[in-house]
């Protein structure tokens, strides 16, 4: 892992640490597009092929959304796939899949506002970018993750 690579893992992991809910769709993203799941959309598809299909429903639809365990995610996704997951986020798999539990149908609800999965998350929240400039609701802990990794040159 690179200079940049671990200071962004580094900024993910204070992130989740300080679990600020507003960014977990975004952090979500970053971290599943360094793994072989292919995105958020692999990740429900990988827990539905792990017997998680009713939850995975369930998030996606409309009412309540289902709970799943640490033990249910592992078993679906695997150590393999959660271990990836877990040296990206920079977390010890355990608080990772605690994390996930907790979070993870809120999180695929909010980013499925009609039903469908919208992985982007600018699309679910077009100020974001604006947000995490400004410190605001879409930031991660007080600024975007090339901001808390000490590059906010990055891009302009």
């Amino acid at each position: 892992m690179g200079l940049l690579d671990s200071l962004i893992a580094g900024a993910m992991k204070s992130a989740l640490q300080q679990l600020d809910t507003s960014a977990l769709p975004s952090i979500l993203s970053q971290i599943l597009g360094r793994t072989d799941l292919g995105g958020v959309g692999g990740l429900l598809d990988a827990l539905r092929r792990g017997g998680l299909d009713q939850q995975v429903g369930s998030w996606l639809g409309q009412g309540a959304n289902a709970p799943v365990s640490p033990d249910q995610l592992r078993s679906a996704l695997g150590n393999g796939d959660l271990s990836r997951m877990a040296q990206e986020a920079g977390l010890p798999l355990d608080q990772l899949l605690a994390i996930l539990a907790q979070h993870l149908p809120q999180t695929i609800d909010t980013m499925s506002p009609n039903g469908h999965l919208v992985e982007d998350p600018m699309a679910i929240n077009p100020g974001a970018d604006r947000e995490a400039d400004q410190g605001g609701p879409g930031d991660i802990g007080g600024g975007s993750l090339a901001q808390k990794a000490g590059f906010d040159d990055i891009g302009r």
